[in-house]
């Protein structure tokens, strides 16, 4: 689904309700506390009452009192007063305590929803593709977690609850008043009706205008997080005035969209003002009438007023809540949707289980294309040996790093097979596959954490020699030592603290620590100068040893220790190299889909040819 998909209302609330299945114990303790409410507003009034009727006036007190007081404070005035004021101390302590506890219960089990909720759409966003990611941006996923989440603590808690309670509330002051005077209660009912019609009539609307609201607040969001992940970058080309113009003009939108939706809530809350109003006025002006008439007392007449304002007080809210509530459906259904994302790479229940890999790799006629207009990869076949060396060389754009990123099922094959160990790729679980891989990128990519624990990052339960060893490996202990903190040294948002070449030798203990079969290594010297890249290179060459390795650089230095060069262009494999064991190399270059090899063993129709 996408966000233009409009779900609807019932939908939403099925699938909320279902999200907090798990706290159902919790939210029916608060539906109780809350129903206390109910008789509690009811009795609120209840002294004021009695001090008027029964002892200013000479009413008896109401008959279900009469019935639990002794007979001595019923014939007593001074008695009644009396405790007509203690009820009054105890309705409020009793309120209090049931405040307290709904508050405190509400807000532990709100705060666990938001949080398991989060977390299954963090969980869920990590294991989107990466095609998805490259689609939409990391940041609107970043605001429909952060944002668009808490949704569901108002909406199952502080949106559902108080609209039960108030229908309860509702229906009980209704009674009481229906019992003291039938036409009183009939005028109170008369507003229920224009409510329900303004709030059918405003609520899609406002929802609708809530949806657009979220969705350019995340456009903002996305300037702010782009523009702070590249500083460095906007202060180098002096473009802060620029970028602040274009937050400017991205908020602005979103200010405006408020703006029209203020006026909104601000129609709908007058609706519900003048319709309140008219509705207490009729109360008035009969509640009046009937005391001049006899058919009510004083007390009878405070009591009424007394549950209207309760009423209408809760009414009002309730409408104002009714465009809140809006807005959380809006963020429920932004949440929902990209729970609705399916992944490309789809993983199978069952997937054939794998230890360590001996690395053996075959591309058997694959093709690739991010989408049907962009093809990116055309029929690549080829077979690797388990131990093999293997290094890709290509102009910029002609799909090397797409090539390598099938080994680790980021991406699928648009058609074709890639092989591990005579295997499709998808009949293993994905955390089976990617544990067979260790992965040096072009730009090394660190938390800002320590050393130790960035190296550490493949396998967190690794012992600190297993780490510094790692290190040396990687010719990285050295320059970690001579840090003042040494390797619980923070190395800053994403490494900055550190420079290039330290950050890739990082990158490269970190591989050293996995200990993986199977090496992919693209280009990591690209970014050094040539003194570090002669480091760097003798840590790859020791990290190679015993490993298939995928490496892709634009340095044939980087490329000298490989036992196959691959040529990528344009998507297409155009040639191979070998190279022997004294320097000498052979081409194998490709003739239209069939592959021309100066081996003797002659090349399988069915299979690529192993090299």
């Amino acid at each position: 689904m996408t966000d233009k998909t409009k779900y609807t209302s019932f939908e939403l609330y099925r699938r909320l309700m279902l999200e907090a299945r798990p706290y159902w114990v919790h939210i029916s303790g608060i539906f109780l506390l809350s129903l206390l409410s109910t008789p509690l507003s009811l009795l609120t009034p209840l002294p004021l009452k009695i001090a008027v009727d029964s002892v200013i006036g000479s009413h008896p007190i109401p008959a279900f009192l009469e019935f639990f007081l002794p007979a001595g404070i019923v014939g007593s005035d001074h008695d009644i007063l009396i405790f007509a004021v203690g009820l009054t101390v105890v309705i409020a302590l009793l309120s209090g305590l049931q405040g307290l506890t709904s508050s405190l219960l509400r807000t532990y089990t709100g705060e666990k929803l938001t949080l398991t909720f989060r977390t299954k759409l963090f969980r869920h966003v990590q294991r989107l593709s990466l095609s998805y990611h490259d689609t939409k941006g990391t940041t609107d996923s970043t605001y429909r977690i952060q944002y668009d989440a808490p949704a569901i603590q108002w909406l199952a808690i502080d949106g559902i609850g108080p609209f039960v309670t108030a229908g309860f509330t509702l229906a009980g002051m209704i009674y009481v008043i229906a019992r003291l005077d039938w036409q009183l209660a009939f005028a109170a009912l008369t507003i229920c009706p224009i409510l329900y019609v303004g709030s059918r009539t405003f609520t899609p609307h406002l929802r609708s205008q809530w949806r657009e609201v979220k969705n350019l607040e995340s456009s903002a969001f996305s300037v702010v997080q782009e523009v702070l992940s590249a500083l460095r970058v906007v202060k180098a080309f002096g473009q802060e005035e620029r970028e602040q113009a274009r937050f400017v003009r991205h908020s602005s939108e979103g200010f405006l969209v408020r703006l029209r939706l203020a006026w909104a809530q601000g129609g709908f809350g007058l609706l519900i003002g003048v319709t309140t109003a008219i509705g207490t006025a009729a109360v008035l002006f009969i509640g009046v009438r009937h005391v001049q008439l006899r058919i009510l007392t004083v007390g009878d007449l405070l009591l009424v007023t007394s549950y209207l304002t309760q009423l209408i007080g809760p009414l009002a809210s309730l409408s104002r809540m009714t465009a809140h509530i809006q807005g959380s459906l809006a963020s429920a259904e932004r949440a929902f949707s990209i729970l609705d994302e399916a992944t490309d790479v789809v993983e199978k229940t069952l997937g054939v289980p794998i230890g360590r890999a001996k690395g053996a790799v075959v591309f058997r006629n694959v093709y690739f294309a991010y989408d049907k207009d962009h093809p990116v990869l055309h029929d690549i076949s080829f077979a690797i040996n388990p131990g093999t060396s293997v290094g890709i060389m290509g102009m910029t754009g002609t799909g090397k790093t797409t090539l390598v990123s099938l080994l680790n099922r980021f991406y699928d094959p648009t058609d074709g097979q890639v092989l591990l160990d005579g295997v499709d790729l998808r009949d293993y679980t994905i955390a089976d596959l990617r544990n067979q891989f260790a992965l040096v990128l072009q730009e090394p990519v660190l938390f800002s954490t320590s050393i130790a624990e960035n190296i550490a990052y493949a396998r967190p339960d690794a012992r600190e020699d297993e780490i510094i060893r790692a290190a040396k490996s990687a010719n990285a202990h050295e320059f970690i030592v001579s840090l003042p903190d040494g390797y619980d040294t923070r190395v800053g948002e994403r490494g900055m603290r550190l420079s290039g070449g330290e950050r890739q030798r990082i990158s490269i203990a970190r591989a050293f620590l996995k200990d993986a079969p199977i090496l992919i290594l693209d280009e990591p010297t690209s970014s050094v100068d040539i003194k570090t890249e002669e480091g760097i290179v003798e840590a790859m060459e020791k990290l190679m040893q015993g490993r298939t390795t995928f490496i892709i650089s634009h340095r044939p230095s980087a490329l000298h220790g490989c036992d196959v060069i691959l040529h990528l262009t344009s998507g297409r494999l155009v040639s191979t190299r070998l190279v022997a064991s004294k320097g000498a190399s052979f081409d194998l270059v490709r003739d239209g889909q069939k592959v021309t090899s100066v081996h003797t063993k002659p090349i399988s129709e069915k299979e690529p040819e192993i090299v």
